[in-house]
């Protein structure tokens, strides 16, 4: 999948792939900061605020250095027919952003077909689960205490100046689930200093960091808009937690344990078994078994199916073997004809494509290869909407 926002962040942090993700701090500016006002504009942010239902914690306001209680900034709506939503309260929130605040949303990639594409191709970059999180601050309105996250984050200044510090870490790879906590943050600043738009910072996973406006007294009138990339990889603790998975389907692994029981024999096959469930086998699974993602099915109704998208959470692993090729993805194998690698391929680049012009490129009908895809969950119609959410970001 090409992505412009991809191939900045790469220019930006001087990466020639993810490979660095989660190795160190890194600071830069990326080549077109233009871009930042076709990811996300202050206003589109709370234009989708106004308009869907919103409860905590997925929408948080911050002010004085505080949480404020849902109830000062959302409330009950209800339907002539007796329905009630959690919706924003607007006149309120505009109190907010005039004295000063922090406003947080999180997941508009669930909400934005221009941050779930972005969110995809990230996913595809990194082969890991990424979510995007939003940050409005206004005035000189504090922001988070200093804190670490347990997942590397990518942070994109969209508009707007904000103040930074980060720190190194006080446990090595600290998880959200965990033995014992990291509580005391290092007295070295590793980086400090003022991001604006088309700024780009990598924080790694348990590096403590904050981000303020509590030194601009002097600008009241200003504000800061910044995207963060969560990107959850996998761990150990993740592969393990798979291989326990898998033993069930050893009966020796079902049977109740006692004391004077089958404790020896366990121990015996517990080396089998992983052994059986390989690092490798479970990335593999982990990309190739991901449920279908949300997407538009008109089944034809509305007109012919003219043009698709891949969506799928990670690359499709295609096999090409002497007589045909594999599809492995959304917990399918799907097998085509060899003839049809190169439709198969293109159509999965994760990239719009018209069908049409694909059989005219490639000699072979693709139509039927096109609508199977779409019918199994691995592409999705390329509605105007979806359509609309690749143009905004320039692809």
């Amino acid at each position: 999948m090409d992505h412009t926002l991809i191939s900045s962040i790469e220019k930006a942090l001087g990466w020639k792939d993810f490979r660095p993700l989660g190795a160190g701090v890194v600071y830069s500016t990326m080549p077109n900061p233009e871009l930042c006002q076709q990811i996300l504009t202050s206003t589109r942010l709370l234009d989708v605020i106004m308009r869907r239902s919103l409860e905590f914690p997925q929408l948080r306001v911050f002010q004085h250095g505080e949480e404020l209680h849902p109830d000062q900034y959302t409330r009950a709506v209800t339907s002539r027919r007796g329905q009630a939503r959690q919706m924003a309260r607007m006149d309120r929130i505009a109190s907010f952003i005039r004295e000063g605040c922090t406003l947080v949303l999180d997941t508009l990639d669930s909400f934005d077909p221009a941050m779930e594409i972005a969110c995809q191709a990230l996913q595809w970059w990194s082969r890991e689960l990424v979510q995007v999180n939003t940050y409005l601050t206004t005035s000189n309105a504090a922001g988070f205490n200093l804190h670490w996250d347990d997942h590397d984050v990518v942070v994109v200044q969209l508009g707007g100046e904000k103040s930074w510090e980060v720190r190194g870490p006080s446990r090595v790879a600290p998880m959200y689930r965990d033995v014992e906590r990291a509580d005391a943050p290092p007295d070295e600043v590793l980086w400090a200093g003022t991001m604006r738009a088309g700024d780009v910072l990598h924080i790694p996973r348990g590096y403590w960091h904050r981000a303020t406006r509590t030194d601009r007294a002097d600008d009241r009138a200003g504000y800061s808009l910044h995207a963060t990339f969560g990107f959850v990889k996998r761990t150990g603790v993740d592969w393990l937690s798979w291989i326990a998975d898998r033993s069930r389907q050893d009966e020796a692994f079902r049977l109740d344990l006692d004391r004077d029981g089958n404790t020896d024999t366990l121990a015996e096959l517990v080396p089998q078994l992983i052994a059986r469930c390989p690092q490798d086998a479970y990335l593999l699974a982990r990309e190739t078994e991901r449920p279908p993602r949300r997407r538009v099915i008109t089944g034809g109704v509305f007109g012919e199916l003219t043009d698709v998208v891949c969506l799928t959470d990670f690359p499709p692993h295609i096999i090409t073997g002497p007589d045909d090729v594999t599809v492995w993805a959304v917990g399918k194998e799907l097998v085509f004809a060899a003839k049809a690698e190169s439709v198969v391929r293109t159509l999965l680049s994760g990239n719009p494509v018209n069908i049409e012009q694909v059989t005219a490129e490639t000699g072979v009908p693709a139509d039927a290869i096109a609508r199977m895809l779409v019918d199994e969950g691995v592409c999705a119609e390329l509605t105007p909407e979806l359509a609309a959410g690749f143009l905004q970001l320039g692809k």
